[in-house]
């Protein structure tokens, strides 16, 4: 195994959403196994909620549940679909 591969490199990646009405964020995608209760994210003093999360470079697919509602990032570096064909924000991690 090469140490020193790319695709053993974890990076920290901010996520930032603005919802100031939302009463809960949670970041799902698929380096969370799409879990709706591992990382709920942090209200800031203006409305936004935020998460900090190490993740693997590469592409990832995912989604902001705003009180629930799945909601794409517009920030985002493009959308894409999930195998079930749904529509999911697309980043790039590098």
């Amino acid at each position: 195994m090469n140490r020193y591969s790319a695709k053993n490199t974890v990076v920290p990646v901010n996520f930032s959403f603005a919802a100031p009405k939302a009463k809960q964020v949670q970041l799902i995608g698929d380096f969370n196994g799409w879990d709706q209760e591992s990382h709920p994210m942090e209200r800031t003093p203006d409305g936004a909620w935020f998460l900090q999360l190490s993740i693997h470079t590469g592409h990832h697919r995912y989604l902001y549940l705003v009180d629930g509602e799945p909601t794409l990032d517009p920030k985002a570096n493009g959308i894409t679909r999930t195998e079930e064909g749904v529509r999911v924000s697309l980043m790039m991690v590098s």
